[in-house]
């Protein structure tokens, strides 16, 4: 069974590093989810219009399929998505078992690093609007909450020991011990 993490959060919590993180020091099959989006919804987006459900629905559906194909091949996988919803979560996880490390941290923080960031389409004032819509990981959701806190190394240090603690688990569980 293969094993496949979401790291989710705000635009600027740092899941593409923690991504690239998981990908190198655990050999997971890597997908930024930002590729999956439709240029509309990056159009919307460069222009600082926030995404809506309905723009979000057939994007969620890209990258479940897209991992339902890789647990095809038994390979683990490890997607950035924003999953700022326990709806968008649910949809992630559909036929599939997906463990979330959500990227926390304060949004003062965030900003600063988002407003650092350069070449991408998400343009700091969207990050207002995806804090309104924000619904953190609920203690009966899969997954972990990850603090952001200190430098961006060190959040891909914590979140990667948290997968290596679930692979375990599921290892346990596999065999049942």
């Amino acid at each position: 069974m293969a094993i496949h993490i979401v790291v989710m959060g705000v635009a600027g919590c740092g899941k593409s590093t923690v991504v690239e993180a998981i990908k190198e020091q655990l050999g997971y099959t890597l997908a930024e989810g930002d590729d999956f989006h439709p240029q509309t919804n990056i159009d919307k987006m460069s222009v600082g219009i926030p995404l809506t459900d309905a723009d979000r629905w057939p994007w969620l559906d890209v990258i479940n399929r897209w991992m339902i194909a890789r647990e095809s091949l038994g390979e683990n996988t490890v997607v950035s998505s924003s999953a700022l919803k326990r709806s968008y979560r649910e949809a992630l996880s559909k036929d599939l078992n997906v463990y979330f490390l959500f990227l926390s941290g304060p949004g003062e923080l965030i900003r600063q690093r988002l407003s650092e960031r350069k070449g991408h389409f998400m343009p700091p004032a969207l990050l207002p609007s995806q804090f309104e819509i924000l619904e953190p990981l609920s203690p009966d959701e899969n997954g972990v909450k990850i603090s952001i806190e200190g430098s961006a190394d060190d959040a891909a240090r914590r979140a990667v020991e948290a997968v290596r603690v679930y692979e375990k688990t599921q290892r346990q569980v596999i065999s049942g011990g």
